[in-house]
C-alpha cells in the first residue's frame, strides 16, 4: 500500500511506495539532508478519498443540471459561488461544506443531487481561483506543478559493497618516488662495494671506471689479507758481500681473483728476540722487472722475491716477515 514517511532527520515528508518498504528492510535515504533512516516507524497510509466510494453505475449517468436541482440546493450553491469570487476557500472549507450540505439534503435523491452540485461547485470554485469562465476545462498540470514522488527524492540505500564510494588514487608519483629510490640505492650501493663488485664481475669494472670518474673516486684491486700468505720464506748471508744479507720469500693470492700486492714489513732481532731494525718494503722495492703493479696477482698464482739487505755491524740472528696493506 502507499502512503508517507517522516524523515527522524529534517522532519521532511515524502510519500512512498510498498516496493520501497519492502527493498532492503524499509531502509531509504532522504533527498533533502541525505541521511538514511528506516522508513517503517514513521509510515502513515494513505486514507481514500469519500469521492472514491461512489457506486460504479453500469450506464453512464445523464448530464446533471442545475435546474432540477432542489431550491435549497441552490440557494447554498448561489451562496457559495458568491463566496468563492471574492475569497478561494481552501480544500477543508470545501470538505466542511460538503457535510454541512449533507445535513440539509433528506432522502437519497437529493444527497445524490446535493453531491453532484458539490462536485460542480468545486470545479466552479477552482475556475474562480484560476480566473477562468465555468464550463471551460482546466489546463492539463503539467510535471512542474505535480508533486515529486518518494522515488524521485528518496535514494534507495544500496549495499555498502556495491555502493561504496572509492576515491580515484594517483599511482604514478608513488612509482616515479619508488623508483628514484631505487636508482638512489643501487648508485650508493655501487660506490661502497665497487671494489668487489670489480674483482668478482670483472666485465662491470669499466663502468665502474666511467662512475668513478664522475665522484672523484677510483676503484682499486682487492686487498684482503686473509687471502694473501707467505708460503715460505728464509734469510741467509750473502758470500759474495760481506755485511750483505738475502731475503727470500715465496707470496700466494688464494682468492679467486686478482688482488694488490701488499707491503712486506722485515724485522731483524737478536739473540735475545729484540729488534734491531724494522723497515717496509712497497710492491715497487721487490717486484721482478716482468711483474705490473696495476694488473696485481693474479688468482691462485705465486711470486718469488728475492731482496739484498745492507746490514753493516747489525749481525742480526733472526726475522719477522709479515705481509700488510696500507690503511686507507
Amino acid at each position: 500500500m502507499n502512503g508517507t514517511t517522516l524523515c527522524p532527520h529534517c522532519d521532511t515528508r515524502f510519500k512512498i511506495v510498498e516496493t520501497q518498504l519492502e527493498a532492503h528492510q524499509g531502509m531509504v535515504r532522504c533527498g533533502h539532508c541525505l541521511q538514511a533512516f528506516d522508513a517503517r516507524p514513521g509510515f502513515i497510509p494513505d486514507q481514500p478519498s469519500p469521492q472514491l466510494e461512489l457506486p460504479i453505475l453500469n450506464e453512464p449517468a445523464p448530464p446533471h443540471k442545475l435546474a432540477d436541482e432542489p431550491p435549497a440546493v441552490l440557494a447554498a450553491l448561489d451562496g457559495a459561488a458568491a463566496s468563492s469570487i471574492t475569497t478561494a476557500p481552501d480544500a477543508d472549507a470545501f470538505a466542511h461544506e460538503a457535510i454541512n450540505m449533507d445535513d440539509v439534503v433528506s432522502n437519497k435523491s437529493e444527497l445524490d443531487a446535493a453531491r453532484y452540485g458539490t462536485l460542480d461547485y468545486v470545479e466552479m470554485a477552482a475556475a474562480a481561483q484560476n480566473g477562468m469562465p465555468p464550463g471551460v476545462p482546466l489546463p492539463p498540470e503539467t510535471e512542474s506543478s505535480q508533486p515529486m514522488t518518494l522515488a524521485e527524492q528518496v535514494a534507495i540505500v544500496q549495499d555498502e559493497d556495491d555502493s561504496e564510494y572509492r576515491p580515484e588514487r594517483r599511482t604514478w608519483p608513488w612509482a616515479m618516488a619508488a623508483l628514484l629510490l631505487l636508482l638512489i640505492s643501487i648508485a650508493q650501493a655501487a660506490y661502497f662495494f665497487r671494489v668487489d663488485l670489480a674483482a668478482r664481475l670483472p666485465g662491470l669494472k669499466p663502468a665502474l671506471v666511467s662512475y668513478c670518474q664522475l665522484l672523484k673516486c677510483t676503484v682499486p684491486l682487492p686487498q684482503n689479507t686473509d687471502l694473501m700468505s707467505i708460503e715460505s720464506s728464509n734469510l741467509e748471508a750473502d758470500p759474495a758481500h760481506e755485511n750483505q744479507i738475502v731475503l727470500n720469500a715465496l707470496l700466494r693470492n688464494r682468492a679467486p681473483y686478482s688482488q694488490a700486492f701488499p707491503n712486506l714489513e722485515l724485522t731483524l732481532n737478536d739473540t735475545r728476540d729484540n729488534a734491531l731494525a724494522r723497515r717496509v718494503f712497497r710492491p715497487a722495492d721487490y717486484l721482478p722487472p716482468l711483474e705490473s703493479e696495476t694488473i696485481g696477482l693474479l688468482p691462485q698464482h705465486e711470486i718469488s722475491v728475492r731482496l739484498h739487505l745492507e746490514t753493516t755491524d747489525l749481525r742480526p740472528t733472526g726475522y719477522r716477515l709479515a705481509l700488510l696493506y696500507p690503511q686507507p
